[in-house]
Formats: structure tokens, sequence, C-alpha cells
């Protein structure tokens, strides 16, 4: 690109490994490490949230900047500004400080009522505000502002509306990701108070108006330059129907040009089972002896009787949730337990799924374990030492513990949804191809008798052999999704730069 290298600014609620509830956090803490590679100039753009380990990740206060006032509501709240590094690497992470909205505990819900916490919708608005006027002050040149999901989905509205004619601005493209359709954001119209838009650009069919409310979600939709989602069929699927759309559908149809599936990709370096010091033992597709030792300490860490390679060991690492297909494991699990197998959860969420597992793994010791947790060092532990992992979702954008499973050897059993669609291709038994097993309806029926497929398999060691290279011998890494990204970077440039189009090459 004609002036040097492209200038990125992920913004986001969370990035890994500072802060990480979901895989949003792994999208944008592995995204910039694979843009720099292909020569663009990133930076992560963050809140400083209580539980970032200044210290641990060498944060500082960035002195060239000195705290400044953000205007909010009919006040202002003082900002704070925090630098670092991502480790290993030259990406720069600036955070967002200030004590009234991030310093406690808790990321997006607050702990003692397990719900959102009720100034949500202030706590980001200041964030973007808070961090659009940083890049101002910082006073480089910034080409796309990447925004991700509904906590940064304002940026692109306040970049078209309040900041067009500002010098640092008026040439900066945005990207806006949808990385859950689900949560997006509404909140009483008074936000646009707060967020010092002016009130005149409420009204019906408007990019702000959702129902009477203020729709982040919508605004970043309808306001961004371009759009993607985090696979190719949720990209379909949002546009099809309410149960995927959330209410936005009809929205996302009326960009359906600028709007575009990239699947995610996973960090080849922190999930690597031939270097993962998370495990007891490491293994590779030439060599799966230590997968072996995985399984046989997984199982002792949960307390599940020790039977080798003839029963198989089934996992699943997920929020509980309705979303996940909890309901179906609920309605299954009784027949499930009277397979040959052995099955652990690890997790959090809504407290019915966190009870009903602790009923069953009390039940079943001998065939059922369960920690209610958000452990990773555990989640390593169940990828490498499961054959199979069990993703039985309503819906996935994009899902990423498919992906690591794969990289593992580990045999995903998945919906045919979203993302998953896009990266498990389902065993045939006539060519012997496939990588997983897929089920289509969203039923405890189906999803049993896609395991039911699996353990059909497992019993065949040398066609289980087979599929588990295959899908270990897949590439899942970020290159691919990183160049998908430079081409919408590109064309957003170019749509603000339009005589270097004209010029051609």
């Amino acid at each position: 690109m004609q002036g040097g290298p492209l200038s990125i600014v992920q913004v986001a609620a969370e990035a890994h490994p500072f802060v990480k509830v979901g895989g949003l956090g792994d999208v944008v803490g592995a995204l910039p490490k694979a843009l720099e590679k292909l020569g663009v100039r990133p930076a992560i753009l963050i809140p400083a949230y209580k539980s970032i380990h200044h210290d641990e990740f060498s944060i500082r206060p960035y002195d060239p900047i000195p705290r400044f006032d953000v205007p909010m509501g009919a006040g202002s709240v003082i900002a704070e500004i925090y630098h670092t590094l991502v480790p290993g690497t030259g990406i720069e992470v600036f955070l967002v400080g200030c004590a009234n909205y991030f310093f406690r505990d808790g990321i997006y819900d607050d702990p003692l009522t397990r719900e959102g916490y009720l100034d949500n919708m202030e706590r980001y608005i200041f964030f973007v505000k808070a961090g659009l006027s940083f890049l101002q002050r910082l006073g480089r040149r910034v080409d796309i502002i990447h925004c991700h999901d509904s906590q940064a989905a304002l940026i692109p509205g306040l970049l078209q509306f309040n900041h067009r004619r500002d010098p640092i601005f008026e040439r900066a493209g945005s990207l806006f990701t949808i990385h859950n359709l689900a949560y997006q954001g509404i909140y009483p119209k008074e936000s646009l108070y707060w967020a010092g838009i002016d009130l005149r650009h409420f009204y019906y069919t408007s990019p702000f108006e959702f129902w009477g409310k203020v729709n982040f979600m919508k605004a970043g939709i309808q306001t961004a330059d371009l759009l993607n989602t985090v696979s190719e069929t949720y990209a379909l699927e949002v546009q099809s129907t309410s149960e995927f759309g959330h209410g936005l559908e009809g929205v996302l149809r009326s960009r359906s040009r600028d709007l575009v599936g990239i699947v995610n990709g996973i960090d080849y370096v922190d999930w690597d089972p031939e270097t993962d010091p998370a495990l007891p033992a490491h293994y590779s597709s030439r060599d799966l002896s230590g997968k072996r030792i995985c399984k046989s300490e997984l199982l002792k860490q949960y307390g599940l009787p020790q039977e080798g390679d003839q029963v198989p060991l089934i996992g699943m690492v997920s929020r509980l949730a309705d979303q996940k297909g909890l309901d179906l494991i609920a309605e299954a699990m009784e027949e499930l337990v009277k397979c040959n197998l052995k099955i652990v959860f690890l997790g959090r969420g809504q407290q019915r799924y966190q009870d009903l597992l602790h009923y069953f793994a009390s039940r079943h010791p001998r065939k059922v374990g369960t920690r209610i947790d958000f452990d990773n060092n555990l989640a390593h532990r169940i990828y490498a030492g499961c054959d199979m992992f069990l993703m039985p979702s309503r819906y996935e954008p994009c899902g990423l513990n498919q992906l690591i499973s794969l990289r593992y050897g580990t045999v995903p059993i998945v919906r045919a949804t979203g993302g998953l669609v896009d990266t498990v291709q389902d065993h045939s038994i006539d060519s012997g191809s496939g990588t997983g097993f897929r089920f289509e309806s969203y039923s405890a029926g189906d999803m049993m008798n896609s395991i039911h497929r699996g353990l059909a398999l497992y019993s065949d060691p040398v066609r289980w052999k087979q599929m588990v290279h295959r899908g270990m011998s897949q590439d899942w890494s970020w290159e691919e999704s990183a160049r998908n990204y430079m081409h919408l970077y590109e064309r957003i440039f170019l749509r603000k730069h339009p005589e270097l189009a004209l010029a051609g090459p």
C-alpha cells in the first residue's frame, strides 16, 4: 500500500493473553500476530480491567499521553492509558483505564449476581469514546479500525457522524466483525446522549433505532464500511431467519454485498500437542503414544477408572448454556451413560446445568466427571486426553473448540451449524473420508446417532487412527484467515482512497 504498511487498530472488549472470556479474546489476541507477518502494522485497544496483571505483562502507564477527560452525559470521566506489547512481538497494546468502570471483579457480569453489570452501556460507551480520543491524541495515521462485537460497535457510527472531518479519522475505514449476534447491546435511546450522538439520528429505520431502543450491534452493521462474521455458513445463517439473525436478519440482508464470512483460526504456538506445557506427555500425528498417557492422567484427575483403549473418553469444554446444547445433553444423559464410554465436562454457566452435571456425576461416578470451573490448563488436558469432543450447539458462529480438538487428534462430534459445518467434514463409511461426525437437526436423538457412529468407528482401531491422522493433518492456523482479512482491509482502504484505485497498479 502507498505510504507504508497498513495501520490496523483492533478494538475489542477482550484479547488473549491479557483478558479472555470466550472465543473473541482468542481471535483478537491471535489475528494481529498473523497480520504482522503479512506486513501490517497492527495494534490492540482493550479496557484495563482489574483482572489484568500489570506486572505479569509489563503494563505501564503510557506517559506520552497524560490522563484526559471523556465527556459522559452531563459531566466527564477521567481516562488513563496503559501500554505494553503482545508477548514475543512488537505489537503494541493500549489499555483504556477507568476506576469507575473497569476496576471491579468480573468482565461483563457481576460475579455476585451472575448477570450483566447494570452500567454496561456506560462502560463500553466510555471505552469507545476514550479509545477514539486516545487515537486522536496519539496522532498516528489510522487506516482501518477493526471493531469487534457490540462493545465496539458504536465506533463506525461515531466515525461517520462525529469525526467525519477529523484529520486523524477522515480517511480511516472501519471493519465490523460479528462474533456472536445473540449479544447485541440493546439499551434505552438515552445511550446516544451518553455517546454524544445527536438524538436527531434516532428515528425509525435509522442505524441506531431498534424497536424504540438503541441497538449497538445494529449500529455497527449499518455504519461500518464492511462487515464479516466468523464463518461462511454463519454469514448465510444470520441473513436467513430470526433463529440465527435475532431480529437483525433484514438489516444484514440489506448489506449482503458488504458481508463475508471468514473462519477463525487458532494459534498453533499456543495449541500444539508436541510442546504444550499443560500436558503430562507430548505427542504428534507420527507418534500418538503420548496421547494415551494424557488420557490416563485425565482419568486420574477426574477420579474415573482406568480402562485403557477399551473404553473411549468423550470431553466437553463449554459455557454451560442453552446455546451450547446442554439441553440435549440433559435429555440424552440416561441413554448416554448406558453406552460403552466415559465423559468429562468442564465449564461454568447456568445454575441448572451446573446442578444437572453434578447430579449425573454423583449418580454415575465411574462414567461421568464434572468440573464447574474455567480452568485453562485442564481444558488443554481434555483436548489432549479425550478420544472424542462433543459440541452439540444450537448455533455456533465459528467455534474454536472443534479446531483445537482436530489439532490434538480428538475427533469432534458436532451439530451441523455455523462454523462447525465449515470446519468438520462428516465421516463417510463408503469413502472412508471425514474428520468428525455431524448431525443436522437439533435433537437429542440425532446427537446420540452421531455418538453411536463415533463409538462404532472407535471399535475399529485402524480406521479410527486414519480419522485421527486426517484431522491432525488439517491446517486451521491463522495464516489463511489473516490473508482473507487483508483482502477486506484493502477493499476498505481503496474505498477511502479512490484515487489509488483509479491509478491502478
